[in-house]
């Protein structure tokens, strides 16, 4: 089954659909009018329809013509909080919010495989369209689950597709195991004493210390996890102080921690924590040091991988088809799904910028790609 003819048929009209989505964009729990987009989408074409879980997730239900397993299929409807600098005909309506990470693009996908799958039910089992917000938050996913998404749906497996403008396009990558990091969430507070800039023998100046804690970070990587192990710890936020001549009494440190394995994750904070008390003993500062588990390492199921390559390789050729690509250090909370229930997560490749550049853009020309793909998961699952 090479791509779906009615999606290459259907691609203007998938494309519409993106655009629209894209010069719309909402960010977490605010995906009001994407949730009301998908589910008149949903609804038109026979779909049972349930909205609000989690907040504004929507989930459709597909039931083919005879028993069988129940999969889920999950796309994102969230927009990043960010402006957008691309110049392009559907270019964000909204000030700070920007579907810079191609959620549009996915969203696209899964509804044109609800639309063909809605009229072509001769499958066994039932399909669950999972549409969830605020995945950008790492939140996303928890909310659904706490408002009882596997109780209400019971899904026996489930498949992602996310856009990767550093692969090939139209290939598809996916790998068994982790694929994606874990992500935890940092807030370092320094309290010094402060004062006057001509006078710092009065004060424990913590921007000295907060940049000697900067460093020693770095330390953790090179010398307390195994070369063999993967750890990123990134201190994206420094904040101190309000006027050059004076030295503040306070500053903050907020990073990220990006892990593959628990046994990784726990000596990086441990080690974290010890080097914050040390160099308060150091300078003589008060040093607290919060660590926020965000979600887990994204770990696919070996079986489902499989079932990712053969829908892939039938779709686009087995040259077209990765199935050992290097996991890369981004978090999905898709991760809290594939730590309930077996399922896959697998890179679709595109052009263009990076996810997260503010001249991203989904690249249309792959949505018949991963509409096919999705389509012949089922096919293949619910024979």
């Amino acid at each position: 089954m090479p791509i779906h003819a009615e999606f290459l048929d259907a691609a203007p009209l998938l494309s519409e659909w993106r655009r629209t989505i894209h010069a719309n964009p909402e960010a977490g729990f605010e995906e009001v009018e994407t949730a009301r987009f998908v589910a008149e989408k949903l609804t038109a074409w026979g779909i049972e329809v349930h909205e609000g879980i989690g907040g504004t997730g929507v989930v459709g239900v597909i039931r083919g013509d005879r028993p069988g397993p129940m999969i889920g299929l999950r796309a994102e409807l969230d927009a990043l909080v960010m402006r957008e600098e691309g110049d392009v005909p559907h270019r964000s309506r909204r000030p700070d919010r920007f579907h810079g990470c191609g959620h549009d693009g996915h969203t696209t996908m899964l509804l044109g495989a609800a639309q063909y799958l809605a009229a072509h039910r001769t499958f066994a089992g039932t399909v669950v369209l999972v549409f969830q917000p605020a995945e950008e938050t790492l939140r996303g996913v928890a909310a659904m689950l706490a408002d009882g998404l596997l109780e209400r749906f019971p899904i026996e497996e489930v498949y992602a597709l996310h856009n990767m403008p550093s692969l090939p396009k139209g290939t598809i990558s996916v790998r068994k195991g982790a694929i994606l990091s874990a992500c935890d969430a940092f807030n370092i507070t320094i309290r010094g004493v402060g004062g006057h800039g001509a006078a710092p023998q009065d004060c424990i100046d913590p921007i000295v210390v907060g940049a000697a804690l900067v460093q020693g970070l770095q330390t953790i990587v090179s010398r307390s996890i195994d070369p063999l192990e993967t750890a990123v710890i990134s201190a994206g936020m420094f904040q101190a102080g309000t006027s050059p001549n004076v030295i503040p009494g306070e500053a903050t440190i907020a990073g990220t921690i990006r892990t593959f394995s628990p046994a990784v994750r726990d000596t990086t904070v441990t080690r974290m924590r010890a080097i914050c008390d040390g160099i308060a003993l150091q300078y003589g500062a008060s040093i607290t040091c919060e660590v926020d588990g965000r979600c887990p390492p994204t770990v696919n199921d070996p079986r489902a991988v499989a079932i990712v390559v053969s829908a892939a390789t039938d779709v686009i050729g087995a040259e077209r088809v990765n199935g050992d690509v290097a996991p890369a250090m981004p978090s999905e909370d898709f991760s809290f799904l594939l730590a309930r229930l077996p399922g896959a997560f697998a890179f679709l490749g595109q052009d263009g910028a990076m996810c997260h550049h503010p001249e991203f853009d989904f690249d249309d020309t792959i949505a018949p790609i991963g509409a096919s793909v999705f389509v012949r998961i089922v096919e293949l699952r619910l024979a």
